[in-house]
Protein backbone atom coordinates (compact mmCIF):
# COMPACT_ATOMS: atom_id res chain seq x y z
CA UNK A 1 0.00 0.00 0.00
CA UNK A 2 1.47 3.10 -1.06
CA UNK A 3 1.90 6.48 1.77
CA UNK A 4 -1.90 8.06 1.99
CA UNK A 5 -1.89 11.08 0.15
CA UNK A 6 -3.91 13.61 2.86
CA UNK A 7 -5.36 16.99 3.60
CA UNK A 8 -5.27 17.49 -0.18
CA UNK A 9 -7.82 19.22 -2.63
CA UNK A 10 -9.05 18.33 -6.29
CA UNK A 11 -10.53 20.58 -8.18
CA UNK A 12 -12.24 20.45 -11.96
CA UNK A 13 -10.22 17.51 -12.40
CA UNK A 14 -11.10 14.57 -15.04
CA UNK A 15 -10.48 11.11 -13.76
CA UNK A 16 -12.21 8.98 -16.64
CA UNK A 17 -11.94 5.61 -16.53
CA UNK A 18 -9.03 6.00 -13.81
CA UNK A 19 -7.78 3.27 -11.93
CA UNK A 20 -7.67 4.11 -8.34
CA UNK A 21 -6.29 0.53 -6.94
CA UNK A 22 -4.96 0.57 -3.67
CA UNK A 23 -4.97 4.31 -3.66
CA UNK A 24 -5.00 6.10 -0.01
CA UNK A 25 -6.46 9.52 0.25
CA UNK A 26 -6.95 10.56 3.59
CA UNK A 27 -9.04 13.92 4.94
CA UNK A 28 -9.23 14.85 1.34
CA UNK A 29 -11.60 17.04 -0.59
CA UNK A 30 -12.72 16.26 -4.28
CA UNK A 31 -14.87 19.04 -5.93
CA UNK A 32 -16.28 18.66 -9.61
CA UNK A 33 -14.26 15.88 -10.15
CA UNK A 34 -15.15 13.35 -12.96
CA UNK A 35 -14.90 9.73 -11.65
CA UNK A 36 -16.99 8.55 -14.85
CA UNK A 37 -16.53 4.40 -15.56
CA UNK A 38 -13.11 4.72 -12.64
CA UNK A 39 -12.79 1.59 -11.27
CA UNK A 40 -11.24 0.96 -7.65
CA UNK A 41 -10.08 -2.33 -5.88
CA UNK A 42 -8.71 -1.99 -2.33
CA UNK A 43 -9.07 2.21 -2.52
CA UNK A 44 -8.98 3.90 0.43
CA UNK A 45 -11.31 6.91 1.18
CA UNK A 46 -11.04 8.01 5.10
CA UNK A 47 -12.77 11.05 6.14
CA UNK A 48 -13.10 12.44 2.83
CA UNK A 49 -15.57 15.08 0.91
CA UNK A 50 -17.12 14.66 -2.35
CA UNK A 51 -19.02 17.85 -3.67
CA UNK A 52 -20.27 17.16 -7.03
CA UNK A 53 -18.53 14.50 -8.40
CA UNK A 54 -19.75 11.94 -11.08
CA UNK A 55 -19.32 8.40 -10.05
CA UNK A 56 -21.27 7.78 -12.88
CA UNK A 57 -20.90 4.10 -14.17
CA UNK A 58 -18.18 3.64 -11.66
CA UNK A 59 -17.05 0.46 -10.12
CA UNK A 60 -15.68 -0.06 -6.40
CA UNK A 61 -14.37 -3.74 -5.05
CA UNK A 62 -13.35 -4.49 -1.88
CA UNK A 63 -13.21 -0.26 -1.44
CA UNK A 64 -13.44 1.58 1.97
CA UNK A 65 -15.27 5.43 2.30
CA UNK A 66 -15.42 5.56 5.41
CA UNK A 67 -16.81 8.70 7.28
CA UNK A 68 -16.99 10.38 3.95
CA UNK A 69 -19.54 12.88 2.51
CA UNK A 70 -21.10 13.10 -0.80
CA UNK A 71 -23.12 15.87 -1.74
CA UNK A 72 -24.68 16.45 -4.88
CA UNK A 73 -22.70 13.91 -6.94
CA UNK A 74 -24.22 11.39 -9.55
CA UNK A 75 -23.74 7.78 -8.90
CA UNK A 76 -26.23 6.79 -12.15
CA UNK A 77 -25.12 2.82 -12.20
CA UNK A 78 -22.54 2.77 -10.15
CA UNK A 79 -21.82 -0.58 -8.43
CA UNK A 80 -19.89 -0.92 -5.11
CA UNK A 81 -19.37 -4.82 -4.41
CA UNK A 82 -17.93 -5.85 -0.62
CA UNK A 83 -17.07 -2.20 -0.22
CA UNK A 84 -17.26 -0.28 3.34
CA UNK A 85 -18.62 3.01 3.84
CA UNK A 86 -19.32 2.82 7.80
CA UNK A 87 -20.28 6.38 9.13
CA UNK A 88 -20.65 8.32 5.20
CA UNK A 89 -23.49 10.58 4.69
CA UNK A 90 -25.06 11.11 0.87
CA UNK A 91 -26.45 14.47 0.60
CA UNK A 92 -28.75 15.35 -2.25
CA UNK A 93 -26.99 12.65 -4.69
CA UNK A 94 -28.35 10.84 -7.94
CA UNK A 95 -28.58 7.96 -6.50
CA UNK A 96 -30.06 5.67 -9.14
CA UNK A 97 -29.95 3.13 -10.18
CA UNK A 98 -27.37 2.17 -7.99
CA UNK A 99 -26.63 -1.64 -7.18
CA UNK A 100 -24.48 -3.00 -3.85
CA UNK A 101 -23.56 -6.41 -3.04
CA UNK A 102 -21.68 -7.06 0.67
CA UNK A 103 -19.98 -5.46 2.59
CA UNK A 104 -20.79 -2.80 5.31
CA UNK A 105 -22.71 0.32 4.98
CA UNK A 106 -23.77 0.69 8.71
CA UNK A 107 -24.41 4.06 10.36
CA UNK A 108 -24.60 5.30 6.99
CA UNK A 109 -26.87 8.48 6.42
CA UNK A 110 -29.44 8.00 3.24
CA UNK A 111 -32.36 10.03 4.80
CA UNK A 112 -34.70 11.39 1.70
CA UNK A 113 -32.64 9.88 -0.65
CA UNK A 114 -34.17 8.51 -4.01
CA UNK A 115 -33.08 4.66 -4.22
CA UNK A 116 -35.86 3.81 -6.35
CA UNK A 117 -35.46 0.91 -8.03
CA UNK A 118 -31.71 0.45 -6.25
CA UNK A 119 -30.69 -3.19 -5.54
CA UNK A 120 -28.82 -3.91 -2.26
CA UNK A 121 -27.61 -7.64 -1.91
CA UNK A 122 -26.31 -9.20 1.20
CA UNK A 123 -25.33 -6.09 2.73
CA UNK A 124 -24.39 -5.12 6.78
CA UNK A 125 -26.80 -1.52 6.64
CA UNK A 126 -26.82 -1.72 10.99
CA UNK A 127 -28.48 1.75 12.07
CA UNK A 128 -28.40 3.22 8.70
CA UNK A 129 -30.38 6.00 8.32
CA UNK A 130 -33.07 5.81 5.30
CA UNK A 131 -35.83 8.18 7.05
CA UNK A 132 -38.34 9.75 4.41
CA UNK A 133 -36.32 7.70 1.68
CA UNK A 134 -37.78 6.50 -1.34
CA UNK A 135 -37.11 2.75 -1.60
CA UNK A 136 -40.39 2.31 -4.14
CA UNK A 137 -39.33 -1.00 -6.12
CA UNK A 138 -35.65 -1.75 -4.72
CA UNK A 139 -34.45 -4.45 -3.82
CA UNK A 140 -33.03 -5.07 -0.06
CA UNK A 141 -32.68 -8.54 0.05
CA UNK A 142 -30.37 -10.86 2.49
CA UNK A 143 -29.23 -7.94 4.33
CA UNK A 144 -28.87 -6.72 8.30
CA UNK A 145 -31.30 -4.21 8.52
CA UNK A 146 -31.45 -3.97 12.34
CA UNK A 147 -32.04 -1.16 14.05
CA UNK A 148 -32.31 1.32 10.62
CA UNK A 149 -34.71 4.14 10.79
CA UNK A 150 -36.96 4.01 8.40
CA UNK A 151 -39.98 6.93 9.57
CA UNK A 152 -41.64 8.06 6.65
CA UNK A 153 -39.71 5.47 4.04
CA UNK A 154 -41.28 4.77 1.14
CA UNK A 155 -41.31 0.55 0.62
CA UNK A 156 -43.98 0.10 -1.78
CA UNK A 157 -43.24 -3.12 -4.27
CA UNK A 158 -39.55 -3.17 -2.21
CA UNK A 159 -38.81 -6.99 -1.87
CA UNK A 160 -37.41 -7.25 1.47
CA UNK A 161 -37.25 -10.95 1.40
CA UNK A 162 -34.71 -12.68 4.27
CA UNK A 163 -33.36 -9.19 5.43
CA UNK A 164 -33.28 -8.39 9.58
CA UNK A 165 -36.33 -6.15 9.51
CA UNK A 166 -35.78 -5.88 13.59
CA UNK A 167 -36.74 -2.42 14.66
CA UNK A 168 -39.03 -1.74 11.75
CA UNK A 169 -42.54 -0.37 12.72
CA UNK A 170 -44.55 -0.74 9.74
CA UNK A 171 -46.87 1.97 10.78
CA UNK A 172 -44.79 4.57 9.49
CA UNK A 173 -43.56 3.69 6.59
CA UNK A 174 -45.31 3.25 3.26
CA UNK A 175 -45.58 -0.51 2.54
CA UNK A 176 -48.12 -1.44 -0.11
CA UNK A 177 -46.56 -4.41 -1.91
CA UNK A 178 -43.84 -4.60 -0.40
CA UNK A 179 -42.53 -8.49 -0.43
CA UNK A 180 -41.62 -10.42 2.58
CA UNK A 181 -40.96 -14.11 3.96
CA UNK A 182 -43.02 -15.73 6.26
CA UNK A 183 -40.84 -15.07 9.29
CA UNK A 184 -40.24 -11.46 8.07
CA UNK A 185 -44.02 -11.48 8.53
CA UNK A 186 -44.32 -13.09 12.11
CA UNK A 187 -41.45 -10.37 13.54
CA UNK A 188 -43.68 -7.75 11.85
CA UNK A 189 -46.83 -9.12 13.28
CA UNK A 190 -45.24 -8.92 16.64
CA UNK A 191 -44.01 -5.51 16.22
CA UNK A 192 -47.60 -4.98 16.12
CA UNK A 193 -48.71 -6.38 19.28
CA UNK A 194 -49.94 -10.12 17.86
CA UNK A 195 -49.65 -13.32 20.07
CA UNK A 196 -48.59 -15.61 17.57
CA UNK A 197 -49.67 -18.90 17.67
CA UNK A 198 -49.25 -22.25 15.86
Amino acid sequence: MPEPTEDATFRDEDWYAEDLADRHFVNCAFHRVDLTEAASRGAIFEGCTFGDVAFNVSRHTDSAFTRCVFTRCNLFEAEFTGCKLVGSTFDRCDLRPLTVSGGDWSFLTLAGGDLRGARFTGVRMRETDLSGADLTGAELTGCDLSDVQWRGARLSGADLRGSDLAGLDPTTVHRAGAVIDVMQAATLARALGFDIRG
